[in-house]
């Protein structure tokens, strides 16, 4: 049986780039599927475990790019074709569209909360400092709440 497929858009990729956790994905999820989209926003080049994949229903990425960004849209998209076991969004109004059409959405922080449970990392408010300090979004209410389950 293969691995559950897990997609990403760019934000959770540049974030952990910037503070060189981008192994993380690959530690908890295996292979990352992404579509060129999102391979054209991270602007690098990527380690061999990403897996790019063009994007079929591209109906559904140009109705999604009236509300999204190209690669929020393709991540969206492809996470629907490919019956994808996660797809890792951190925007609100991409999240909330996912959610309506039923798919099963995370975050850079559910990530990073997974990631202190299995150990992958000692201290999450480490993480989310460091990611805060790059310029990513982090509201006070959700990282204080992400502590808490993180026992922290």
């Amino acid at each position: 049986m293969s691995d559950p497929v897990t997609v990403s858009n760019s934000s959770c990729l540049i974030a952990l780039e910037a503070i060189d956790q981008l192994e993380l994905l690959q530690q908890l999820y295996g292979t990352i599927t992404i579509p060129s989209a999102v391979a054209t926003e991270f602007g690098a080049s990527l380690p061999t475990w990403f897996d790019i994949q063009p994007v079929q229903n591209t109906a559904m990425v140009k109705s999604l790019q009236l509300q999204l960004g190209p690669g929020e849209s393709e991540a969206i998209a492809l996470t629907s074709e490919r019956s994808a076991a996660r797809l890792i969004l951190d925007d609100k109004k991409a999240r909330r569209i996912a959610r309506q059409l039923n798919l099963p959405v995370t975050g850079t922080v559910a990530l990073c909360i997974s990631a202190k449970q299995c150990g992958l990392i000692p201290k999450l408010s480490d993480v989310f400092d460091q990611l805060i300090a790059t310029g990513f979004f982090l509201a006070d209410a959700l990282a204080e709440a992400a502590l808490r389950q993180a026992g922290e």
